[in-house]
């Protein structure tokens, strides 16, 4: 009897040890991204907040200037300007990557031959430097120097403005925009659509539904969290956008695709005004949070509706 109760204490002492283990193991998992969370984003974020609220060149000791910043910062009419420019680029823009993005998964999951090298070659732009991007397409759509212009050139037309008209080079921003982004959104659908079950296409088929009732009915819905993680990341991605623009068009013709975040890196490394940069940063990281959450309450956080 004795024993057996030896035993039974001994069994009980090894689950508690192996039931303390199962819980510390998740935790000792996400230590290191939670160490480099801490140091990279949530410590620099509340070095962001204090040097918000001072005057401070980059050296030097910062002078507290309270909510002076903020003050300034609402009457920015030219960051404002940006601001509303980068929300044009980003409302534009983004519809036209998820479309690209979808059309391309929906494509490259059919059995087609060589889809595998299809998919690395649609894939390869995006993982091409954001800088390289933008000087491979001013390579292409140079005013003087563009292989585009030469071509029309040839064929006895005249070049066009392309990065000198306002308009055209916001046209070509966005283009070199999809070209990079559409091949890294084309993974995600292309996870979210082969998630789907092949029995539902083929029970809609028996039922004489077409391809496009099909697409409608049954791959648009159950996509929906895929749909809602692609619209968040792009989102923010494009609002983010800077080595791509800066490299490209330089922000011009007259600031016309300066966005929101070149408008702070001039003030803070051009103006060497940290101090109103890191404001005008957190009033950015407010907006962002602010349209993040309201698309979440529309998107309903991307649930699939019964």
């Amino acid at each position: 009897m004795r024993v057996q109760k030896e035993k039974n204490t001994s069994k009980s002492k090894r689950r508690g040890a192996k039931s303390l283990q199962q819980k510390i193991f998740p935790y000792i998992l996400i230590a290191p991204n939670a160490m480099i969370f801490l140091c990279f984003i949530i410590i620099p974020a509340f070095f962001g907040i204090y040097y918000s609220m001072t005057d401070w060149q980059g050296i030097g000791e910062p002078v507290f200037v309270g909510l002076g910043n903020y003050t300034k910062a609402f009457g920015d009419t030219k960051f404002w300007q940006a601001f509303v420019r980068t929300v044009k680029y980003a409302v534009i823009t983004l519809p036209v990557v998820m479309v690209a993005s979808l059309l391309l998964a929906n494509l490259m999951i059919q059995s087609i031959p060589g889809k595998g090298v299809f998919r690395a070659i649609i894939y390869w732009p995006a993982m091409i430097s954001f800088i390289v991007t933008g000087v491979a397409f001013k390579f292409i759509f140079g005013d003087s120097t563009g292989i585009i212009n030469y071509l029309l050139k040839m064929m006895g037309g005249s070049s066009v403005e392309w990065l000198m008209d306002k308009d055209h080079a916001l046209a070509v921003v966005i283009m070199a925009t999809v070209w990079s982004c559409a091949g890294y959104y084309m993974i995600m659908f292309m996870s979210g659509l082969q998630s789907i079950p092949i029995s539902y296409y083929e029970a809609a088929k028996i039922d004489g539904a077409s391809a496009f009732q099909r697409f409608m009915r049954i791959t648009l819905p159950l996509i929906r969290p895929t749909t809602f993680l692609v619209l968040i990341l792009g989102f923010l991605g494009l609002f983010k956008a800077y080595g791509m623009v800066i490299s490209l068009t330089g922000g011009g013709p007259a600031s016309a695709t300066k966005f929101v975040v070149q408008y702070v890196y001039e003030k803070a490394f051009q103006e060497y005004s940290m101090g109103y940069a890191c404001t005008l940063s957190i009033l950015l990281l407010v907006i962002l949070a602010f349209f993040t959450i309201l698309q979440f309450k529309v998107s309903k956080g991307g649930e699939i509706n019964d």
